[in-house]
């Protein structure tokens, strides 16, 4: 996978998990601490990647029409199983089809039908794909949750993120989202090196902001909410980092 996911996709991704329907980018970028441009962003690059592949609606099919929601358990041969599974998309009443790397039940289909005969018709258009199922079940109910590594840690979903890339060497990349109160802000990097707050030999090499990448140059300002990139070829020392965030020096 080229894409790389950052502590801020982690979030995103958790979010979004929690309730994609009533979350939107402001209530994230009000969790996550950055601007509601910089989530669409994000958002927008992890769809491109194929990291978030949809949004899907959780429904409740007995209650909705009355309809009977089944879980067919299925072998497949394994050369097939791609090609099968496409197939299986297809066939009328089929709402998920979940590939699994194991050589039995390599393939649970669910499906919503009328009734029990519509579930039969159901079960021969899979057998008549090659499919032998296994084991079914009536799905009685289905509970989703987000995926707690990529959650806040406990009392700490209001600081600021930080993730850290190790190159050959000692040499470091960090991205930093620069809070408000941070000595840096509102000072250009010219400044900021002059008067000894970013040390000389750390690289400010890209700046997020909003929607926008910026390319950095001397006379560039850095403001409060700004994803900063920085490399330092020695590593990342703790001066750089309190440059960025609110715990710096005063």
């Amino acid at each position: 996978m080229d894409y790389r996911l950052d502590e801020i996709d982690r979030r995103i991704i958790h979010e979004l998990m929690s309730d994609s329907r009533n979350v939107s980018a402001p209530t994230i970028a009000d969790e996550v601490n950055v601007s509601p441009g910089t989530i669409r962003n994000r958002i927008s690059k992890l769809e491109a990647n194929g990291i978030i592949t949809g949004y899907h609606a959780t429904v409740d099919f007995e209650r909705a029409d009355g309809r009977l929601a089944n879980l067919f358990m299925c072998n497949a041969p394994v050369s097939e199983r791609e090609t099968i599974a496409q197939q299986a998309r297809i066939v009328a009443g089929v709402v998920n089809v979940r590939e699994l790397m194991t050589g039995r039940r390599n393939l649970h289909v669910l499906a919503v039908g009328a009734d029990t005969d519509d579930l039969r018709r159901i079960a021969r258009s899979l057998s008549d794909l090659g499919l032998e199922i296994e084991d079914e079940v009536l799905v009685q109910n289905e509970m989703w949750q987000p995926y707690a590594p990529f959650g806040p840690d406990e009392g700490t979903n209001r600081e600021r993120i930080t993730d850290f890339v190790s190159l050959s060497g000692d040499a470091e990349v960090a991205e930093v989202t620069v809070d408000a109160e941070a000595p840096i802000a509102d000072l250009t990097l010219e400044h900021a090196v002059r008067q000894e707050i970013l040390p000389e030999e750390s690289l400010v090499i890209a700046i997020e902001r909003g929607d926008t990448v910026l390319t950095p140059h001397g006379d560039t300002t850095i403001r409060a909410d700004d994803i900063v990139t920085v490399f330092s070829r020695g590593g990342i020392g703790s001066k750089t980092l309190d440059a960025l965030r609110r715990d710096g020096p005063s």
